[in-house]
């Protein structure tokens, strides 16, 4: 073949794969949630988390600090824009946390381009400037920390905590479980392959609760239900185990700076 058709060759595929590489695919943005971790300058409110969650099919959502939203996006290159109306749940929080609120869902509105590195997505708006910067949320479960939401009571229902009452779970990457059951610190050793899960029997402390009504027996229901745990599944911010046979064990809601 004349080497000046194979040069040429070369040099189209090397433009059209440069080309492909920055199209404006998604795949960089998705698959996962980025935290807020300055706006306009300014880190968040202590103790309020911000997320931004893109899916594949051109939305994106998350927590705004008080309220839950959402609204679409579209990508061109380095280019982001998001959509005019977003959707967004009613509850009101406190004046600072609400206003924190209003100037990111302004931020998004005002988002011109995007540039992920080093795990950091920054948005920028037409004039370049440096809005918003988030950083990405490992999805393992290993290093990662979790509140139950509900859990399976042993009697064919699934029910939520006591209010008043909190369980946690804290997953070690040494196989480590650990985290309060509502009265007592608990721990136990855990394995992962795949999406199986196995969970050993719980070590705990011996204090007595009193108060509320029924949290020692919640107690000992929710260490029972995490050794009946076969399977697990991390979406976004929320984590759900079941067993063998499909049953839900429990619903846990991710925390983040524990």
């Amino acid at each position: 073949m004349n080497k000046l058709l194979v040069m040429a060759l070369a040099s189209a595929t090397i433009f059209l794969l440069t080309a492909c590489a920055s199209s404006g695919s998604n795949q960089e943005l998705t698959g996962g949630i980025w935290l807020l971790t300055e706006l306009n300058g300014a880190e968040p409110i202590a103790g309020t988390t911000l997320t931004a969650e893109f899916d594949e099919d051109g939305r994106v959502g998350g927590s705004s600090g008080c309220n839950s939203y959402n609204t679409t996006y579209i990508l061109d290159g380095n280019k982001l824009t998001f959509g005019e109306q977003v959707a967004s749940t009613m509850m009101a929080c406190p004046d600072p946390i609400m206003k924190q609120e209003g100037e990111f869902h302004q931020a998004l509105a005002d988002t011109a381009t995007y540039e992920i590195k080093d795990d950091e997505l920054v948005l920028s708006d037409s004039s370049g400037n440096e809005i918003a910067r988030f950083e990405v949320i490992e999805q393992s479960l290993g290093d990662s920390s979790w509140q139950v939401i509900s859990y399976n009571n042993g009697k064919e229902a699934v029910v939520s905590v006591i209010i008043g009452t909190e369980i946690t779970a804290n997953f070690g990457e040494d196989g480590q479980l650990t985290g309060n059951a509502g009265c007592n610190n608990y721990s136990t050793k855990y394995e992962t392959q795949g999406d199986n899960i196995s969970i050993e029997t719980a070590e705990f402390t011996e204090m007595a609760c009193l108060e509320p009504e029924g949290v020692m027996e919640q107690e000992q229901l929710y260490l029972a239900a995490l050794e009946t745990a076969d399977t697990y599944k991390i979406e976004g911010m929320t984590m759900e185990m079941r067993t063998s046979k499909g049953s839900r064990v429990a619903t846990f809601q991710r925390v983040l700076n524990p």
